[in-house]
């Protein structure tokens, strides 16, 4: 702890974001950094608290205190090398991570955590700047060849880790652009997806052989996959988006989140989508159903799409700022979260719930919703009653952001005959390991919709597990 006072003599700052007016025209990066000598200030604010709470709270379990401290002394080297040991991708949970770690630091007992997040990301990029990382492809090669079916954060983590081990790894996805929902899911302004081709280049020099456009199961029967591979590790991640099957559901301009998104990451990487085929905000009134992320970056793309109104409705009750009794710290708290993009304009409502799609000449003009009020039992279970009139809500596009239920089972899983859990997910009988010999799985897969963070973390054991695996073969 190079600098004991700097927690009480130091505030947090943050970078912030570039002003609305100038966001909201573009697809650029929102959020703005901050000098190289703000940073190590703001690093120099860590406590290196005898219980490393940050550290508790990292699916990463991220050595957060050690890469602070060597911020702040301005050893960048160091520091990067230090991230590296627990995660593969700093520059990209630096952007897109809600931070669980700053949520449990000890100085957010009084609202002013340390600046993990963005300090990650700054070494991140200081790494880059300085020309740090260059490809290191392993001295030797084991001959094991492993497939990886998806290519998002899971895929990745296990991807790069096993190669380093000097195993022969090939990545598929079904997509055009590697990444999985990193690529096509988030939208430029929260991650410029150059930062992504720039980590590939680096795994692609690693060795690390990259098929897009190859649905695996499909253009690579199972049967080949078996017979190709010494392993396979599923990381195709959980596909199967959340419906609501109310009246009216097939009408013209009803969409999931994801369909919406997707097209436009499209758009801002240069593809020309057929007008018939656009799902366009402008000129429009836009409902989002769903207050996750995904329904926030649904907002932000609606904004820059020109939207006339942006609206984002959510069925449970609107959560408390700052302080939730439930949800206490160290634990991650269930507060009211605002985003970059809910404050470049847009109506945000609670306990609403979706009754029926209304329409004219097949295509949606409003939604009709009806407000509900949620009580708790005295055994915890909560209870939803609607009260009021129905109310109208007019929207010529309606983007259905509530989560996912569950990977796809229909091709490459079924085929492969793997187990599931209750939920619908891959089950796993040891860590990582599937009811289907040589057959592994990671992230989203297995875990369900998550985080990016999680992600990694379910790539990176995934990738221990089939190594020792290997060893034994």
């Amino acid at each position: 702890m190079g600098n004991i006072k700097a927690f009480l003599t130091i505030n947090r700052k943050e970078a912030g974001y570039r002003p609305v007016v100038d966001r909201i025209a573009d697809f650029g990066e929102v959020e703005q950094t901050l000098n190289s000598e703000d940073r190590i200030l703001q690093a120099s604010r860590c406590m290196e608290c005898g219980v490393s709470f940050c550290h508790w709270a990292c699916p990463l379990d991220n050595l957060i205190p050690d890469w602070q401290d060597l911020l702040y002394k301005g050893k960048w080297f160091e520091a990067y090398n230090t991230i590296l040991l627990r995660n593969n991708f700093p520059e990209f949970t630096g952007r897109v991570c809600p931070a669980l770690c700053e949520k449990s630091c000890v100085l957010n007992l009084e609202h002013q955590p340390l600046t993990v997040r963005e300090n990650e990301a700054a070494i991140a990029e200081h790494a880059f700047l300085e020309d740090y990382i260059k490809p290191n492809p392993p001295q030797k090669r084991t001959g094991k060849k492993i497939a990886i079916a998806g290519s998002g954060p899971a895929g990745l983590a296990a991807a790069d880790l096993l190669n380093k081990a000097g195993h022969i790894v090939t990545v598929y996805e079904k997509d055009e652009y590697i990444g999985g929902l990193l690529r096509l899911g988030i939208p430029d302004f929260k991650l410029n997806k150059g930062i992504i081709e720039r980590r590939l280049a680096i795994l692609k020099a690693e060795g690390i052989r990259f098929e897009p456009n190859v649905e695996v199961g499909k253009d690579i029967p199972v049967d080949k996959l078996l017979s190709k591979f010494d392993a396979i590790c599923l990381a195709t991640g959980a596909g199967v988006p959340r419906d609501l099957p109310v009246e009216g559901r097939t009408l013209e301009g009803i969409c999931f989140a994801l369909d919406f998104l997707k097209q436009q990451n499209r758009i801002v990487s240069g593809q020309t989508i057929p007008a018939s085929e656009r799902i366009s905000a402008k000129g429009k009134n836009v409902l989002v159903i769903g207050g996750g992320d995904t329904g926030s970056d649904c907002v932000g793309t609606s904004i820059r799409q020109k939207a006339a109104k942006v609206t984002q409705i959510e069925i449970m009750p609107m959560p408390p700022e700052n302080v939730n009794p439930a949800t206490p710290w160290p634990n991650y708290p269930n507060v009211l979260k605002t985003s970059s993009s809910h404050k470049e304009g847009c109506e945000r409502r609670w306990s609403l719930a979706t009754k029926r799609f209304i329409g004219e000449k097949g295509k949606i003009t409003g939604v009709e919703v009806r407000q509900v009020e949620w009580k708790q039992s005295p055994e915890g279970r909560f209870t939803m009653k609607e009260i009021n009139s129905p109310e109208i809500i007019p929207a010529d596009l309606v983007l259905l952001s509530m989560g996912f239920t569950q990977p796809v089972h229909e091709g490459l899983l079924d085929d492969l005959g793997v187990r599931y859990d209750a939920k619908g997910n891959v089950e796993t009988l040891k860590p990582n390991e599937t009811s289907v010999p040589k057959v592994f799985v990671a992230g989203d897969t297995m875990l369900g919709a998550s985080l990016v963070v999680r992600a990694i973390d379910s790539g990176r054991k995934a990738a221990k597990t089939i190594g020792n695996y290997l060893l034994c073969k």
